[in-house]
């Protein structure tokens, strides 16, 4: 995101978060103010799928589809069994 700021992947808006671009490789609590994290922000990175997170809004299939491919556009492939 152009703010250096990440959050979970959004099926819509229009502030940088409806596009997946990073994989934070541990959860962070941000509700009391920002934390410092690690992410995979471009590859090639291989990632388990089961281990992705979503924000609420990606609740089906498609939409997870969608976050799947943003993330394979940046080089960071998610993989079943992984």
């Amino acid at each position: 995101m152009a703010s250096g700021k990440y959050k979970l992947a959004t099926s819509s808006g229009a502030d940088g978060a409806q596009t997946a671009s990073a994989v934070s490789l541990y959860a962070v609590d941000a509700t009391l103010a920002d934390p410092t994290g690690i992410l995979v922000v471009r590859g090639p990175s291989i990632v388990s799928r089961a281990g992705l997170a979503y924000d609420g809004t990606v609740d089906d299939a498609a939409k997870i589809t969608t976050k799947i491919c943003q993330l394979a556009a940046v080089g960071i492939i998610a993989r079943d069994g992984v």
